[in-house]
């Protein structure tokens, strides 16, 4: 499934400080949204911490930063609050929105198959348009490419 170049799925999703979110409320500014599996897990705390320490740059090119996992808000609020995360994670537990997507998907670990969320961040301009996406994300140096491609975008 390749999404770039087309108009991002619309959602509404409620969010660790308690509030629905839907992302046609964004437009006028750039989202990055990004998928990931489970809150409290060491690659997803490093993508999450990454995006924290980036998000004073992020913001500075007008880019808003919304992460998703299927997780509760309970534990939403925990792992945000653990780690001074200053920006979003929306819950969506029944996958409808990782299903838009198309990040929730089968998995194999250590020979056992499951369906889980595959890592996978989204840069949606203001127009609501999707234009940039990675899938099956490798965390180590994947916030830095986010924001090189937002930057490059910002001065084009």
């Amino acid at each position: 499934m390749n999404l770039t170049d087309e108009q991002a799925p619309d959602f509404t999703l409620q969010a660790n400080d308690g509030t629905h979110v839907t992302l046609s409320d964004y437009r006028g500014q750039t989202v990055v949204l990004y998928f990931y599996p489970k809150d409290m897990t060491p690659g997803c705390t490093t993508q999450a911490c990454d995006f924290r320490d980036a998000l004073p740059a992020l913001q500075a090119e007008g880019v808003t930063v919304l992460g998703i996992s299927p997780d509760s808000i309970e534990k939403h609020e925990t792992f945000a609050g653990k780690h001074d995360l200053p920006f979003l994670l929306l819950s969506d537990p029944d996958q409808e929105v990782a299903e838009k997507y198309g990040v929730w998907q089968l998995k194999k670990n250590f020979g056992k198959e499951y369906m889980g969320i595959v890592r996978s961040t989204f840069v949606i301009d203001p127009e609501g348009t999707i234009r940039k996406e990675w899938r099956k994300v490798r965390v180590k140096g994947h916030v830095e490419e986010v924001q090189a491609f937002v930057e490059e975008k910002s001065e084009a």
